[in-house]
């Protein structure tokens, strides 16, 4: 899935308001899903992580860290991230953590890889 010309400022947008710790409003969140829904069903289940990676695990909400996670490790494209699962859960702040990861997937597709964690179950 390739972002048109329009698509790349709005998603580019979604990650600076979520970085400046704005609001997303939900129709935003929901066309953001569904751009990752699309590039989710066109990826395999396995995906090859190009090296060198940051490994990245249990953000579980904690939204602060993955803001500084980026900052340390650097910002993409020019880092490759692998995030482990458990976006959620525990942090006050998971819709946020859950919903910049996921632009970045979007935005960077062969930058980012995102598993799927216990708390991304349907359980």
């Amino acid at each position: 899935m390739q972002l048109s010309a329009a698509e790349v400022p709005q998603i580019e947008g979604i990650i600076k308001r979520l970085q400046d710790f704005e609001v997303i409003p939900e129709n935003e969140i929901k066309s953001l899903c569904a751009k990752a829904t699309e590039l989710f069903r066109e990826e395999p289940n396995v995906v090859p992580v190009r090296a060198p990676v940051t490994l990245v695990g249990d953000v579980h909400g904690q939204f602060h860290d993955v803001l500084e996670l980026f900052k340390i490790g650097g910002p993409c494209p020019d880092t490759n991230y692998c995030f482990m699962g458990d976006y959620v859960d525990r942090g006050y702040y998971s819709v946020e953590c859950v919903a910049l990861v996921v632009a970045m997937k979007v935005r960077f597709p062969k930058r980012v890889t995102l598993t799927r964690g216990n708390h991304e179950s349907r359980q």
